[in-house]
């Protein structure tokens, strides 16, 4: 045991040495949370609106109206046919074209069905289907109120008299802010990637130094050398999660339903897997920028795999068994269930058994690659 506390002893001294590591663990968490919990949102705000009035009428005035009150849309336009129109889709400048036809008053109040034509921009086919939804919405709306409005529903006998009404409550995230989705997960990323990162570094760092050598010749044995690089960054690890937290608190509100003894007592079970395959990168890697590159190259697979961005449901089947030796989609999911919805031990017990056989499969690894002979 004494072996390893000087190993861990001297980590320490070289991590409170280096002038670039405490800025590392304070300011960029809050900053990339700050900013990618804000700029990495699939939120769509500002749909692009080109209006085409054929009717001109009390009823199409009304439908007007009630889109143009609608804050998801900006009208770019009011043309008076489709050729005036498709400019604006064409140069990108409209997500969406809608066409209110001749006799549109007059089909409606016959009890007939008028055709309303969309022409949807989808190049962003994201900003085009939520956009599609809340013209539906605003529509259906639209619809009901003609048909509640008493005098109007007169001139219709085919107007149902009574409607059923739907009311909806959202659980874990009432007020549907983004950020409360969001912030969990980078603060995940940000835990996960920034020890991977430094680990990947931290050997071959020493190789460069020639400090490694005077390690090699001594009866230090190898499980002990990874142990003792391990255990500093542990802690980093958790110092960088309690920063995150606090700051998506303070910044964010984000809400803190369950327990966040677990959520550090999972993070310690990730932060070894995830330490382990840095150290893992690090021993076969020749130079700091060499680790990088490979450090990188993982981590852009971990991000765009790991939930944050695009639910692992909707990826192909093959693509979601490739999520499973993925630690950073386990994290995300751990901190989303725990902090979001109160989850319990038992409700995240799959992703502590796939983080366990990581972390072992992982350390394992690093302590056989490691050559003392070098």
């Amino acid at each position: 045991m004494n072996v390893l506390r000087y190993l861990i002893q001297k980590e320490f001294i070289q991590i409170i040495r280096n002038k670039a590591l405490l800025p590392m663990m304070t300011i960029l968490p809050i900053v990339q949370l700050l900013l990618l919990s804000n700029a990495a949102s699939n939120d769509v705000k500002n749909v692009n609106l080109v209006l085409i009035d054929k009717d001109r009428s009390q009823t199409s005035r009304l439908l007007r109206n009630k889109i143009e009150a609608a804050n998801e849309f900006s009208i770019v336009s009011y043309a008076t046919n489709n050729s005036e129109a498709m400019p604006y889709l064409q140069a990108n400048e409209a997500d969406i074209v809608l066409e209110i036809p001749n006799d549109f008053e007059r089909e409606y109040f016959r009890g007939e069905a008028p055709d309303l034509q969309l022409l949807v921009n989808a190049i962003n086919g994201q900003q085009a289907t939520v956009g599609f939804g809340y013209l539906n919405r605003i529509i259906a709306g639209f619809n009901g109120d003609i048909l509640e409005n008493g005098s109007m529903a007169q001139m219709s006998q085919t107007a149902p008299r009574a409607m059923i009404q739907i009311a909806s409550r959202n659980w874990y995230n009432p007020e549907l802010k983004y950020t409360h989705f969001m912030a969990p997960g980078i603060l995940a990323e940000i835990t996960a990637l920034l020890t991977i990162v430094l680990t990947a570094m931290n050997v071959v760092r020493e190789r460069e130094l020639g400090t490694i050598e005077q390690i090699n010749v001594t009866p230090i044995k190898k499980w002990q050398f990874i142990l003792g690089k391990l255990i500093p960054f542990l802690i980093l690890g958790l110092v960088i999660l309690t920063v995150g937290i606090i700051a998506s608190k303070l910044f964010f509100d984000i809400p803190i339903r369950g327990s966040v003894t677990l959520v550090f007592g999972y993070a310690i079970v990730n932060l070894v897997a995830v330490l382990g395959f840095g150290l893992l990168i690090s021993n076969f890697a020749e130079t700091q920028q060499q680790a990088i590159f490979v450090a990188f190259f993982f981590v852009l697979i971990f991000i765009l795999m790991c939930g944050l961005f695009t639910p692992i449901e909707s990826m192909p089947k093959w693509a979601q068994y490739f999520t499973i030796p993925n630690p950073l989609a386990h994290f995300i999911s751990v901190s989303r269930k725990v902090l979001m919805k109160g989850s319990g031990l038992a409700d995240i017990k799959m992703e502590f058994i796939y983080t366990i056989i990581l972390a072992l499969v992982f350390n394992s690894l690093a302590i056989w690659s490691y050559k003392k002979q070098q």
